[in-house]
């Protein structure tokens, strides 16, 4: 790495001599900068990206030569170059999404294009489409709507999120030792209309992304303004309805201010009421105090509370004992709550290089009261468990990034740092009775867990091709005080991990790219699991590649296949339900990525995403080495439509494959296809519609777990199939008006 930053420090101190430089600047047609658009030299092929301010630099240009320049979202244009002194001031107007407008740039998140498409061909609307976005990814809610979904990508069953990385605008999702489980996820306080990008990578080949990015990551970051006020009433079958009110406050060239509010209620299709209550406020400032520095603040607060009916086992069903909607234990639910303060800094040091920082704050409640082995534990009283917590997290995030051009040869170096502390507080699990009565503390305590991290990065352009090395080091610090101990013994245990990685891209064309990712990765073990088997094990790694294209075979069609294999040292280890620590071995999958866009007219879009993955464990006996609830196929798909005159719709379905339950496949999760529709009609300030999932009202099984159990008239106990149901046909009306 040093001899690399030498002849760096050479090229940056040449280029300076030698490099012809154009500058401009890129604003919508309200006067917005325009950062991330792609501009393009057609003469030279050089290229760079506009920055927050909407500015770029470019060199090696001469006068006469012409700019090609795209924005997604915009209308592309081409300009010449008139006058090399004379710095330009483009406008490019807005325009609904465009295939034909995206051109495969050099760049090392290019994939995150086809979730910039997804996004305004499909905005997200409820928070079970947020996670969604990202292609190949599948969810499952099981707890009454107000837990944390289950997650599914690339032949993970990642559980709530122990080997995905997510955050909202720098805000860490991810909750590290949870009361629940290791890395749980809830992303319930994110009202989905503010959301307006999803960037995602699949794999451990980030620098800048730290605990948990195994299978990949997932980062949303919301709206920095609003085009209008909106008022949004939704009623649905279940006596469900949900108000949205987004109001913009402040919307100026350099200012903006909004509120958000969102309430939702629902009974649910159970046949115990769900009783579901969510109310979300959310408050976003943005704005630049000159013209190389701007300042944001968020401030957010999330409430729920819900009566849940659990998992049931197939066997009650399959008796009459009770129906797919009905439960064994009605009782179970919980509350959950969460308060965030983010504030951010952007520094623009000069037109080549640039310092993002934030600092955040969170304040996080949790309880939950579950059943998954009714009596098998306590024939008289009944197996219920009550998970609690209460947490504060404080963090910041620091990256500096300068770019270089010297020729033939460009590129950017990075260098970030990340400090994040949890404090977890009367960390619960307890046996109780009818959500009431407190029968056995089973664990109790505090838990404080920093992690200090720092990584440095290069990419480097050379011709076509792109070398991206890089390397983070994270530190961890882990202290748990069991409070069931009669005598203060505070443990702690601590290690650090380092993860080289390095990228390759090959831009053959702007229609073609080819890339090898490559690169190590980590997720943390539940601090209790750390201090209990003394530090072994702590921080687990994972070893992966990625190997494959993007490729625009024509102008209305996009496509990513990728092949990929993942080696992971360590599964989970720590079973949040029971309190028990369960080591699970090595694993390997590798598998096949296949992502289609297609937009044959103006007003129509298809998509598709394919995937096949082939998991198992290392160090296990053929036929007792499946993965239990590893996906091995995945299919989601869909048609949607949007006319000028104002009608819109589409149609959508998701298939997953019959998966393993069990190590030895004795025990099947069955798969499933459901299709769900939107249509609707918009004029002026109102749009009226309609969505109707599971339209064809298939019965299916929305999660699904191998487990034993005894219910209160069995002598013995049972392992199946314990499910929740999947939504059936539910249909509701949508108004909005925008003012």
């Amino acid at each position: 790495m040093k001899i690399i930053y030498i002849l760096l420090s050479l090229f940056l101190f040449q280029g300076s001599i030698y490099a012809q430089t154009f500058k401009g600047t890129l604003k919508d047609d309200t006067q917005h900068p325009i950062s991330e658009a792609f501009i393009q030299n057609i003469r030279t092929a050089q290229h760079t990206h506009s920055n927050e301010r909407g500015n770029f630099i470019l060199d090696n240009c001469l006068t006469g030569d012409t700019l090609q320049i795209s924005a997604l979202g915009h209308q592309s244009v081409v300009v010449p170059i008139e006058n090399m002194q004379e710095p330009l001031a483009i406008v490019m107007n807005k325009r609904p999404i465009a295939l034909e407008e995206v051109t495969i740039s050099p760049e090392m998140d290019a994939l995150h294009v086809i979730s910039d498409i997804d996004i305004q061909a499909h905005p997200v609307n409820s928070s079970q489409d947020i996670l969604r976005k990202v292609p190949g990814l599948f969810m499952g809610q099981h707890a009454g709507g107000g837990k944390a979904e289950q997650i599914f990508l690339r032949g993970f069953d990642i559980d709530h999120g122990t080997d995905i990385n997510i955050s909202v605008d720098g805000l860490p999702v991810n909750m590290v030792s949870h009361a629940h489980g290791q890395g749980y996820a809830d992303l319930h306080f994110v009202i989905p209309e503010t959301l307006e990008k999803i960037d995602f990578g699949k794999g451990p080949y980030y620098q800048s992304k730290g605990n948990f990015t195994t299978a990949g990551y997932v980062e949303f970051n919301a709206k920095e303004k609003l085009d209008n006020s909106t008022f949004k009433l939704e009623v649905g079958q279940f006596d469900t309805y949900r108000l949205l009110g987004m109001f913009d406050l402040l919307g100026s060239a350099d200012h903006d201010v909004y509120l958000a509010t969102e309430f939702l209620s629902t009974d649910g299709y159970f046949e115990s009421a769900q009783n579901f209550n969510r109310i979300n406020l959310f408050g976003k400032y943005s704005g630049w105090l000159t013209d190389q520095d701007k300042i944001g603040v968020t401030l957010s607060s999330f409430e729920s509370s819900w009566d849940a009916s659990g998992q049931i086992p197939q066997r009650a069903v399959d008796n009459g004992q009770i129906t797919r909607f009905g439960a064994i234990d009605d009782t179970e639910g919980g509350a959950t709550s969460r308060r965030d303060l983010l504030v951010n800094y952007d520094k623009i040091i000069d037109g080549r290089s640039s310092l993002r920082s934030y600092v955040y704050l969170s304040r996080y409640d949790f309880e939950l009261y579950s059943n998954f082995t009714f009596f098998l534990e306590d024939s008289i009283n009944g197996d219920q468990i009550r998970q609690k917590e209460t947490r504060m997290i404080y963090g910041l995030n620091s990256e500096y990034n300068q770019s270089f051009s010297n020729g033939h040869l460009h590129g950017s170096w990075q260098a970030g740092i990340s400090l994040r502390h949890d404090q977890s507080r009367e960390n619960e699990l307890s046996h109780t009775a009818n959500r009431r009565e407190t029968l056995d503390p089973i664990q109790l305590g505090d838990i404080d867990e920093t992690n200090l991290g720092a990584y440095t990065g290069l990419v480097l352009d050379i011709d076509k091709w792109t070398f991206n090395p890089s390397v983070r080091v994270d530190f961890f610090n882990f202290l748990y005080n069991d409070e069931l101990l009669t005598a203060y013994n505070p443990q702690s245990e601590h290690k650090a991990i380092v993860s080289p990685k390095f990228n390759i891209l090959y831009n053959a064309s702007r229609e073609l790219q080819l890339y090898l990712k490559t690169g190590k990765g980590f997720h943390s073990n539940d601090a209790r699991v750390v201090v209990a088997e003394e530090g072994n094990e702590i921080l687990p790694a994972a070893y992966g590649f990625d190997l494959g294209y993007i490729w625009k075979p024509s102008a209305d069609i996009l496509v990513n296949m990728a092949y990929w294999y993942l080696y992971l040292e360590q599964e989970f280890v720590y079973v949040g339900d029971a309190g028990i620590v369960e080591p699970s071995g090595k694993t390997k999958r590798q598998g096949l990525d296949l992502s289609v866009r297609y937009q044959p007219l103006e007003w129509l879009f298809l998509n598709l995403d394919a995937n096949y993955t082939y998991a198992r464990a290392v160090d296990e006996p053929e036929g007792n080495d499946y993965i239990p609830l590893a996906p091995d196929f995945t299919l989601v798909g869909g048609v949607s439509f949007m006319f000028r005159s104002g009608l819109y719709g589409s149609i959508n379905f998701r298939h997953i494959d019959n998966r393993p339950a069990n190590e030895d496949n004795s025990i099947v999760a069955k798969g499933y296809t459901v299709m769900d529709m939107n249509a609707g009609y918009k004029w002026q300030k109102v749009s009226v519609g309609i969505q109707v999932q599971n339209m064809l009202n298939t019965d299916w099984n929305e999660t699904q777990f191998a487990t034993e159990s005894r219910l209160q008239n069995e002598a013995e106990s049972v392992e199946e199939i314990h499910f929740t149901p999947g939504t059936p046909f539910f249909i509701k009306g949508i108004v909005t008006y925008n003012f």
